[in-house]
């Protein structure tokens, strides 16, 4: 409660940075992300114009966002005049010109830096002076997407959560030259769309990404090694998610992931542990629930997550290709390899600044990646079973797999000798 109050005071920001005024609004990409964006705009009462560049794509994305507003309207959400207002506020367009007075433009594309880069070139030349230019990417260089154009002080990062017209959780990513009115105008705008918005760094990944990557590579490492999907979902599921790490993937669309593995490829460092089980599922054909196959299989109609005898016997013989002998890995063991690696990631992240306090990183975790709220978020979480228990967790994974992945960050290094808590740091 008093977290979510705490993350909307900016550590440093000069006083007098009034926010500027956003009247009137636009977002580029009328896919999944775009079109919930402009709908968490509509559903503030701000007219906002959906732009794509093809018609098939702006029909299609026009059309779920009607279909999302006839299900609330459905459920008693929403009466049938209140849905029609906000599609009112929605102005679908395949014209730039269209947007060239808008206050604030939202890029939603897919995360292509080059794709992005090309449309902030536009953007550049079209929008009016004193606009708001933001990226909706999800763990890309905002700074590099800024350096394209010729006033990147006006430009900022607005990560949404899919579904945005859903999810709580806002993160907006600063970069070294966004000026500080702008920073304040996205958090207060972030208020307004009745989002809980926190401000992070533009480093990879910004917060919450970079801290799930450490948990998806143990996930996909504690199979290899024993595990079934069933196990690792059931650990982190009595540990209070709503869902299990590799039913969410499933739900997202595990082509996503698939996507995002392949454009990063060249950043895997020869020599280091890499598992490619994603790789052999999607090669398969199973994305997930949208295919009724992922790591689990899907009857007709239902999202209820069945083991599958076919990835099981996928992963066993993976782990016979890689000469991995496996074994019976303890729910214990499970459990602190998804939570302790990410907590020591957010340990770097603090320690680079990237998220200014520990109450930042809770946010976002609680509200964009489903963290249990009655524990408090990860860093409150590793406070209340003790950084030097967490240090020596660290350790004990650091002497049975090496240091690639399990060397303990500085900070927590430093916090562990003085007895200091997360919370206190």
């Amino acid at each position: 409660f008093f977290g979510e109050r705490e993350v909307a005071k900016i550590p440093g920001l000069p006083a007098d940075a009034a926010p500027r005024d956003i009247r009137t609004t636009a977002v580029i990409g009328a896919g999944t992300m775009g079109g919930g964006i402009a709908m968490c705009f509509a559903n503030a009462g701000f007219p906002v114009t959906l732009l794509d560049a093809r018609q098939d794509a702006l029909d299609r994305g026009m059309t779920i966002i009607r279909k999302n507003y006839a299900a609330t309207v459905a459920k008693g959400g929403l009466s049938a005049d209140e849905m029609e207002g906000r599609l009112a506020l929605i102005t679908a367009s395949l014209d730039f010109e269209s947007i060239r007075n808008a206050d604030l433009i939202i890029e939603a594309v897919f995360e292509d830096i080059e794709v992005k880069k090309a449309i902030f070139e536009k953007l550049d030349a079209f929008a009016k002076p004193g606009a708001i230019l933001a990226s909706n990417t999800s763990y890309l260089d905002v700074g590099k997407i800024a350096s394209i154009t010729s006033r990147p002080q006006d430009v900022v990062g607005m990560h949404f959560f899919s579904p945005a017209n859903v999810m709580r959780l806002l993160e907006n990513v600063r970069t070294s030259n966004t000026a500080p009115d702008v920073l304040a105008t996205v958090m207060r705008l972030g208020k307004k769309l009745g989002k809980v918005a926190v401000l992070v760094g533009g480093a990879d990944g910004f917060v919450g990404n970079r801290m799930l990557a450490q948990r998806s590579r143990e996930v996909l490492f504690l199979l290899e090694e024993g595990a079934l999907p069933q196990q690792v979902d059931k650990v982190l599921y009595d540990f209070g998610f709503a869902m299990g790490p590799l039913a969410v993937s499933d739900l997202a669309g595990l082509d996503i992931g698939w996507r995002n593995r392949q454009s990063r490829a060249h950043l895997r460092k020869p020599g280091v542990r890499d598992c490619n089980l994603l790789d052999k599922v999607c090669e398969l054909g199973r994305f997930g629930q949208k295919t009724r196959a992922g790591w689990y299989r899907y009857e007709p109609g239902s999202r209820v997550p069945l083991p599958d005898l076919v990835i099981e016997r996928l992963i066993v013989d993976h782990s016979r290709e890689h000469g991995i002998v496996r074994r019976q890995i303890e729910d214990t063991e499970i459990l602190e390899r998804c939570l302790y690696s990410t907590i020591n990631e957010a340990a770097r992240i603090l320690e680079e600044g990237v998220a200014a306090r520990a109450i930042d990183v809770d946010m976002v975790w609680l509200h964009g990646y489903g963290f249990p709220r009655y524990r408090g978020g990860p860093l409150f979480y590793a406070d209340e079973i003790g950084v030097k228990n967490m240090l020596d967790g660290i350790l004990k994974y650091r002497d049975q797999f090496g240091p690639d992945f399990w060397t303990p960050a500085p900070l927590l290094v430093q916090m562990a000798a003085s007895s200091t808590p997360f919370y206190d740091s």
